[in-house]
């Protein structure tokens, strides 16, 4: 026998020799890494059962490990009781047969390196031990197979228990004889996971079902998948937004109702599909209400396609006689009793109330379990709380609370959470441990969790309402209704007796509204009268809603839509508008995506509109971390919150493109939730296939192929991540992790964050950086990432001009007096509220001095007897994405924006008085310009500006819907309807007359003045002869608010005045400098002049260049022409001018 130092010598030297088969076989080392590598390496290929490296791999050396042990213990203890026995023959687990007989088998043939062919990399392994290794693995299959039977048997006797198995049939019965059902069941009763099997296991195959919410989507979809023993995304999958598990072998798919909407948009009679379940429709959700129109609609001409509504036992009858009293099918829900123990909350004085909620009550509650139910009893506890600072007040209290007592994991629930950190409700708690799990009301329908046996109900809800005379949205708690209250209550029995803790009094119960308000009674409607304008179902004043909406929010979503361009007079859809009833988002933002393709700025553009339609992703524990604030302050923007965003995810993109492993690191370093950046990244991505597909974006061209090496490195990469990405669907996804005792509860972290362990070797795998780089090409991300970074500064002031006119007229006027207060005291006023503050994640929250007017012209600098009425070429707004008032009315996402440039080319209704130096924009911003002349000329830019404006981009759309009409016929190529050298050309001169510098003083009218503002109605409707000054418009008389309209925008001398009657009568002698005519002529007659004179210049954009002439002497009423007989010059004066001219000749 060879030394044993000889054998370990020559591993050292060939790392890659196996032991050989010469040697004998004690010697052979089944725990060499080399060797278990051979052996993956003929046995684990991509094509097999277990892939090489993953996590089934990992599992079966632990199961040969244990197999090893177990055969030399029963070898031991056999050749004790007797020796002769033969060595031959391998013992098996307990429960498996001796020999592999083939009632046990399992449908499985095994190949290894004696059957692949000679290419087989374990070719030259020893055959016995090539034999032993297929035994074992043998082994290891049908173990798994028989745990595989257990964990079936088990799961069929709990889908047994469930009380809707004993009304399956009944429902599949009422089916067929019907075209819609309603399956009316309480919470637990199993209706959102079982009915989908029926209807598989009754033979239909094309099975859609909808959700309120993507986490009930997904969680559903696991389940289902899960107890119909179908792959994970292969029969059963789900689609929600930017993230699909649907195959063609897909039978059930779970999806949200907005994705279906979009569906029936694209095909509006549902091919695809046999049977619709609608489930949750209790829950009373603005789209849930709207597809149930849109259903009741479409059975007649689909008379094959069944519907099933599924709902708790809420106003049923509803529901029925909406769909001619359909058939209920009304199924028990929880099988055990419920303890109900009121506990109201004492209030809290007036004085010594604060924002922040009292976590003590809900403490009380964790020591009352504490004392009463020993650890052994098993039960956890979910907490229902009103919105996400009520859930971070009580989770802060009770972690700690925890950390004493060390017998209660805390978890958070709501949407805002990334799925990982949603997904851990659904995890164990470690023996002796309770979870207690603080929740929005997503757990009160949406989402089923295991193990509840105690509920705590606060009896809050917030709950979104759109107040369509102040054009805000609120933000506000209210007392739930006795129907989501028992909703809550249920949750409570589904495993065992359970007790519910109401923290408010029976009789607050008893004074609770029977049924909670349906959302499309409270919620801003512009969204769906856009969608239903672009179904063509009709009017939606006619639509028949299962209960209709308030006639004046249809009213006011109409008028929206028509001042944003979405409709025209008639109510029918313009290009601009069927192109934002594609997008998915908000009426402003996509168009800021139309524009920004106009202009060029594509790019930049999909960023920010895909930046501000995600929540944000600065974490709420960041705005007190002083280190956070530091790291992050690179990034911010002076212009606006928006450009901040924008700034972070190109930041982000380029740290994934040079260092993928430390992005999570670099989001937590600056307090920001990278999950919000991959949803970012997904919708920037959706975006741009829009606006490509609708032809306003050009294809990106497709990339360059390189060399068959670089080729087959980056396949390699490519199939690598899919493996990871498989290996963590099919093992980590589906099993339930136990979690640790005390989470490491970061802002905003997730499993994301501190790695999710899903491969053998121990390597954390980021699966949200593995779906990223499968999904994006981040070589085109870097390249957009870094031409943003390198945006001119005329780029970035277009760039604030298109986001300006997306989200106009949502602005904001600084209060005059900001400059005097505190950074978190500074007002602004909208049209409509007035006392708003500035949202605190805002970056003009911590710098307000850029917002300030920094110059003082024309009025004295501090002299100025009223700050108001300074005059300042600087005066700026706030444009903002939302106004939400929760404690306060906040803007939210701000823009800073030149307020007379703004207002002139963006405003829809434009008074003046005479000679236009007195301007009002909406009825209720008052520009007054020190020179008349300049304000005539600013103006006159404007319209040709606007006008411009209007029709390339009304063309370009146009045009576009045209080509798309005509595609299939024509494949030609046609000229682009807005040429490149004409968008240069505009945007050179929109630059340009931004830029001008004309002092005036900006203030928000009072209501008595607002009241007051129009001359009204006049008994002279001659209009006044100044051809040219504004272009070819005719003017008319205005007919109620006197003066005369220019175009539907502009109405000109419709202003009261205080002035004397006769000085807008006044002329001063005037030569003209192209033609020499001299002649007395008012301001306006003088311009209206020059632009019809026959000798003046034609080149160049008239009154662009000399928007900004220098500052002349403002016109007061007091002026008289004045004639120097010591000078021989004519003057207009005032009597004091005259005076001190007069000493200037003494």
């Amino acid at each position: 026998m060879p030394p044993p130092r000889r054998r370990e010598d020559r591993g050292h030297r060939d790392r890659h020799q196996a032991p050989s088969e010469e040697e004998a076989p004690e010697k052979w080392d089944w725990s060499c890494p080399e060797t278990r590598r051979l052996f993956e390496d003929a046995f684990f290929r991509e094509e097999d059962y277990i892939r090489q490296g993953s996590e089934e791999c990992q599992k079966f050396w632990t199961f040969f490990e244990r197999l090893q042990r177990f055969q030399h213990l029963k070898t031991t203890r056999k050749e004790e009781k007797d020796p002769g026995h033969s060595k031959d023959s391998i013992p098996a687990l307990a429960d498996l047969p001796l020999t592999y007989d083939p009632r046990y088998r399992i449908n499985l043939s095994v190949l290894g390196p004696d059957t692949r062919g000679s290419r087989g990399l374990g070719r030259n392994l020893p055959r016995e031990r090539v034999s032993e290794f297929r035994r074992a693995l043998l082994h290891y299959l049908d173990f798994g197979q028989k745990q595989a039977f257990g964990r079936l048997a088990k799961l069929q006797r709990e889908r047994a228990a469930l009380p809707i198995a004993q009304y399956g049939h009944r429902i599949l019965k009422t089916l067929k004889e019907h075209q819609v059902v309603v399956v009316a069941g309480d919470t637990g009763c199993g209706k959102s996971t079982q009915v989908p099997q029926y209807l598989l296991a009754a033979g239909f195959s094309h099975v859609a079902c909808t959700q309120p919410r993507r986490i009930a989507c997904i969680s559903l979809a696991k389940r289902v998948g899960f107890e119909s023993l179908s792959q994970y995304g292969s029969q059963v999958g789900y689609q929600i937004r930017f993230e699909s598990t649907r195959s063609a072998a897909t039978k059930i798919v779970f999806l949200t109702v907005g994705l279906l909407l979009r569906q029936i948009q694209r095909e509006p009679s549902l091919p695809q599909y046999q049977v619709l379940i609608v489930d949750e429709v209790h829950e009373r959700h603005l789209h849930n209400d709207f597809l149930l129109g849109v259903l009741r609609r479409l059975l007649p001409m689909r008379p094959d396609l069944k519907v099933i509504l599924m709902s708790a036992t809420i106003n049923i009858s509803l529901f029925s006689s909406y769909f001619g009293h359909a058939p209920v099918v009304q199924v028990p829900g929880r099988l055990f009793p419920i303890t109900v123990v009121y506990q109201p909350i004492e209030a809290e004085p007036t004085a010594s109330k604060s924002e922040k909620l009292d976590p003590r009550p809900f403490l009380r509650v964790l020591e009352a379990i504490d004392n009463k139910y020993p650890p052994e009893e098993r039960g956890d506890l979910l907490v229902f709380l009103s919105g996400m600072a009520e859930i971070s007040a009580v989770l802060e209290a009770a972690q700690t609370y925890a950390s004493h007592t060390q017998r209660w994991v805390v978890l958070p629930l709501h949407s805002a959470l990334s799925v990982a950190d949603q997904d851990k409700v659904f995890d164990v708690a470690p023996p002796g441990v309770r979870k207690c799990i603080l929740s929005t009301n997503i757990a009160e329908t949406s989402v089923t969790i295991d193990g509840i046996r105690f509920v705590v109900d606060s009896g809050k809800v917030k709950e979104m309402s759109y107040d369509p005379q102040a054009k805000l949205q609120r933000l506000q708690e209210f007392w739930i209704s006795q129907a989501s209250a028992e909703q809550r209550k249920g949750r409570a029995g589904r495993t065992g007796p359970g007790v519910c803790f109401r923290l408010y009094a029976e009789s607050d119960y008893d004074a609770f509204a029977p049924y909670a308000v349906p959302e499309i009674r409270r919620v801003a409607l512009d969204a769906l009268v856009l969608q239903m304008k672009s179904m063509s179902v009709g009017d939606p004043r006619t639509f028949p809603f299962i209960e209709p909406p308030p006639p004046a929010s249809l009213e006011t979503a109409i008028l929206y839509l028509r001042d944003q361009g979405a409709l025209d007079s008639s109510e029918a859809l313009t290009p601009i508008g069927s192109l934002l009833a594609q997008l998915p988002v908000d009426v402003v933002i996509g168009k800021m995506l139309i524009l920004g393709s106009m202009f060029r700025l594509a790019e930049p553009v999909l960023t920010i509109a895909a930046a501000l339609s995600v929540q944000s992703p600065f974490t709420r524990s960041a705005q007190s971390n002083p280190e956070c604030g530091a790291a992050r302050r690179p990034l911010e923007s002076d212009l606006g919150d928006p450009f901040t965003l924008f700034n972070v995810f190109n930041t982000w993109v380029q740290v994934k493109s040079e260092r993928s492993r430390n992005s999570r690191k670099w989001c937590r370093r600056r307090g920001i939730e990278e999950h919000r950046l991959y949803e970012m990244a997904n919708l920037r991505r959706q975006f741009k296939e829009l606006l490509e597909e609708y032809g306003l974006l050009a294809e990106a061209p497709a990339p360059k192929r390189g060399d068959s090496y670089s080729r087959l490195r980056e396949h390699r990469a490519r199939r690598e991540l899919y493996q990871l990405k498989r290996q963590h669907e099919e093992g980590g996804g589906r099993r339930r992790k136990v979690l640790r005792l005390q989470e490491e509860e970061d802002a905003g972290s997730s499993d994301e964050d501190r790695g999710t362990a899903s491969r053998g070797d121990g390597d954390n795998v980021d699966i949200q950086d593995v779906k990223f780089k499968l999904r994006h090409n981040l070589e085109q991300l870097q390249a957009a990432a870094s031409s943003a970074q390198a945006l001119t500064r005329d780029q970035m002031a277009l760039l604030r001009l298109v986001l300006g006119r997306g989200l106009y007229p949502q602005l904001a006027i600084p209060d005059p007096f900001n400059s005097g207060r505190k950074d978190s005291d500074q007002i602004f006023h909208t049209q409509a509220k007035q006392g708003t503050v500035l949202h605190p994640t805002c970056v003009f929250a911590n710098s307000p001095e850029v917002l300030h007017t920094q110059e003082q012209e024309a009025k004295g600098g501090e002299e100025s007897r009223d700050d108001k009425d300074k005059m300042s070429s600087r005066h700026q707004l706030l444009t903002f994405v939302s106004l939400l008032e929760t404690n306060k009315p906040y803007l939210v996402n701000c823009v800073r924006i030149p307020a007379l440039q703004s207002l002139l080319l963006f405003s829809r209704s434009l008074d003046t008085n005479s000679d236009c130096s007195r301007l009002v924009a909406d009825g209720w911003l008052e520009l007054q310009l020190a020179d008349s002349e300049s304000a005539v000329r600013l103006l006159a830019a404007s319209l040709r500006l606007r006008a411009r404006w209007e029709s390339a981009l009304d063309r370009q759309l146009a045009q576009q819907a045209r080509r798309r009409q005509l595609e299939e016929e024509e494949e030609e190529e046609e000229e682009a309807p807005v040429s490149r050298q004409e968008v240069v050309a505009l945007s050179r001169e929109l630059l340009q007359f931004t830029a001008s510098k004309v002092p005036y003083s900006l203030r928000r009218l009072t209501g008595l003045e607002a009241q007051n503002l129009y001359v009204g109605p006049q008994t002279i409707t001659t209009a006044p002869s100044l051809p040219g000054l504004f272009g070819s418009s005719t003017l008319s008389p205005h007919p109620t608010k006197g003066g005369y309209t220019v175009t539907d925008f502009l109405t000109y001398n419709c202003l009261t005045s205080d002035t004397d009657l006769y000085s807008d009568c006044l002329r001063t002698f005037w030569t003209c400098p192209h033609c020499g005519l001299h002649m007395p002529l008012t301001p306006l007659e003088r311009i209206a002049h020059e632009n019809t004179c026959p000798e003046a210049p034609q080149d160049g954009p008239p009154g662009a260049e000399d928007a900004a002439p220098e500052p002349q002497q403002k016109t007061s009423a007091l002026q008289r022409p004045y004639h120097c007989e010591a000078c021989q010059q004519d003057f207009l004066f005032t009597p004091t001018e005259v005076l001190r001219h007069r000493r200037q000749h003494v």
